[in-house]
Order: structure tokens, then sequence, then C-alpha cells
């Protein structure tokens, strides 16, 4: 979502405010009462480092996936604005 509304060519840069703001509420609302989500890696790591030993153990993926989220985000928006 980012990198397509603040893309020099196909974005809108007066609206990407409003559209990261609403994607960001829009993922809080459904993914909170499913499993407590954090879009913020390093709250949910100091939340694993002072929950104990079930929180530290499901780190990984507090790391893991923004990474794979991120490389994938580049990689489609790479695909779509280079044809």
């Amino acid at each position: 979502m980012i990198l397509g509304v603040t893309h020099p060519k196909r974005g809108n840069p007066a609206l990407a405010g409003l559209a990261i703001g609403l994607t960001l509420t829009l993922i809080h609302l459904i993914t909170i009462p499913v499993d407590n989500t954090s879009v913020n890696p390093a709250r949910s790591i100091a939340a694993a480092i002072y929950g104990g030993a079930d929180a530290w153990s499901q780190i990984w993926v507090f790391i893991v996936f923004p990474i794979v989220g991120a490389l994938l985000a580049g990689f489609l928006l790479h695909r779509e604005t280079t044809k």
C-alpha cells in the first residue's frame, strides 16, 4: 500500500496519508480480535522479551514475516510498474 500510493507516477501523494492510515486501521480492526496482532516489530519484540517463554518462542513470526512481506511487496510493485 505504501509503495503504491507514494509511487511518483502511479500514486497520488495528496491522498497517501489517508490511504495508509485507513489501511493500518483496517489491518488492526481485522487482525487484533483474531490474534492480538502488532504491526510494529519493535513493540512485538519488547513484549516478547518481557512476556515470558511463550511469547519469546513466537518472536520469529514478527521478525520473518515483515521481511517476507516487504520483499514480496517490492517484487510485485516492480513487476507491475515495469510493464
